[in-house]
């Protein structure tokens, strides 16, 4: 798979759990790899103690990290965009577009 596994825990005493982009660049300097080559696996907060452990992941190349690490991955460590599904309203207009027209209320008979 041409990549080299690290399992990792970060104390963060006085802040809140660090943002994945930190951990990429902390975990690239330690292991002297290009940050466009790391990939933060999972990263787990534990109940009660400022402490997170986590799972990264340094490829060899980036055509190999491409061809191995899921869309969704890529897309949480900023190494692919998300995919845009269309512009904003086109979907709530489809569907409104399959329903009849509404008739309006009958007047009451007197």
């Amino acid at each position: 798979m041409k990549r080299t596994e690290y399992k990792f825990s970060v104390s963060h005493a006085a802040a809140a759990t660090p943002q994945r982009d930190a951990l990429r660049n902390e975990v690239a300097k330690l292991v002297k790899v290009p940050k466009d080559r790391v990939v933060i696996e999972r990263v787990h907060a534990k109940f009660g103690i400022a402490r997170s452990e986590g799972v990264a992941a340094a490829y060899e190349s980036a055509d190999a990290l491409k061809a191995v690490v899921r869309e969704h991955i890529l897309i949480r460590n900023g190494l692919k965009e998300k995919p845009v599904k269309g512009p904003p309203g086109a979907p709530a207009e489809a569907p409104a577009a399959a329903l009849p027209a509404p008739t309006p209320p009958a007047e009451p008979k007197a």
